[in-house]
């Protein structure tokens, strides 16, 4: 994983997170970079402080820290030598760049009558390296097939942080393009219209309006657009039969879904939770889920052994299914 991101780093970082161990690298997930202080990894699920000879510490004692011009350098490839083209994305705390990967920052902000308006003196970077997983959403795809109406039912994926959700549902957007979503083990359907509204340009990777993840032949997407406003323009535009939007939560993003929905348009979302019920304390997504606008749920877990799933389809008796696996054996981003 550390070859996907290693063109964004000075080569004296690069240089040090190269002498990382081979199975580390390859299970790499985020780097995290704070001037003057001890660079941290994550890899599997697990945190480490990396020192200068690729070693793996507990403590920050001896790890390696980036100076201050390291961090300008990291900075400068990052935006292509560019702040003022990346400012509305420093306006949000975070950066997108090819191959989806998001960059998220820290510094002194900067204030417009109360509001935000960029970030300066930036000291701080967690680089969250994206994958494709493909075949992430083959065990649950039975469980969320409409068979009545050939397509897939309404769907949230519940999640905390850094679970695999983003992963999920382009799995879950690739599968319903090529026709996979009746089940796994090759059954093929007729593929669907899917739109994705990739706000953080995550889901699709897309560089110039082009996909560079497999989300399927028969799936448009809306780049780096705000989430409600583009589910608008799809709805309007490219008459989908699934929409795919990730991390919803305001009220906005749920006036725009519900408008969805009422026009026979499945959806499959993301959101940052717990489980159903921690969902449901977020007025927004109680809203939803109280109005049925989704007919299954799934929490993500993470565990020592891998990602679990848990699919709930609501109705009588609030139908669970008992937790399954989802691809332990490779790591969701």
């Amino acid at each position: 994983m550390l070859e996907r991101v290693t063109h964004l780093l000075p080569p004296e970082m690069a240089a040090v997170l190269g002498r990382l161990p081979d199975g580390v690298k390859d299970r790499l997930e985020e780097i995290r970079v704070r001037e003057g202080r001890p660079l941290e990894i994550g890899f599997g699920g697990e945190s480490r402080f990396a020192g200068e000879d690729g070693s793996l510490r507990h403590t920050p004692e001896q790890a390696y820290r980036p100076s201050s011009e390291l961090c300008r350098k990291m900075l400068e490839r990052m935006t292509n030598h560019s702040l003022y083209a990346m400012e509305e994305e420093l306006r949000r705390g975070y950066i997108t760049v090819s191959g989806g990967h998001r960059i998220g920052l820290c510094g002194r902000t900067v204030l417009e009558r109360g509001a935000v308006r960029g970030i300066r003196d930036i000291g701080g970077f967690n680089i969250r390296i994206a994958r494709e997983v493909v075949g992430a959403a083959d065990g649950l795809l039975p469980q969320l097939a409409d068979r009545t109406r050939g397509t897939i039912v309404s769907t949230l994926v519940l999640a905390p942080p850094q679970q695999g959700k983003t992963t999920l549902i382009r799995d879950l957007a690739r599968s319903i393009s090529y026709g996979l979503y009746a089940g796994s083990g090759g059954m093929r359907r007729e593929g669907r219209k899917v739109a994705i509204v990739d706000e953080r340009s995550e889901i699709a990777a897309c560089v110039r309006g082009v996909p560079t993840f497999d989300v399927g032949p028969r799936t448009d997407v809306m780049d780096a657009c705000p989430k409600a406003e583009g589910m608008m323009m799809m709805l309007r535009s490219m008459s989908p039969d699934v929409l795919v939007v990730d991390e919803i939560g305001h009220a906005e993003d749920a006036a725009a879904l519900r408008e969805a929905v009422h026009a026979g348009v499945s959806v499959i979302a993301t959101a940052h939770a717990r489980d159903l019920q921690d969902a449901r304390d977020r007025p927004a997504l109680r809203e939803l889920i109280e109005e049925g606008a989704f007919a299954a749920f799934i929490e993500l877990r993470r565990t020592a052994e891998g990602f679990r799933s848990r699919v709930l389809r609501p109705g009588p008796g609030a139908l669970a299914r008992e937790p399954t696996a989802l691809q332990p054996e490779r790591p969701l981003c």
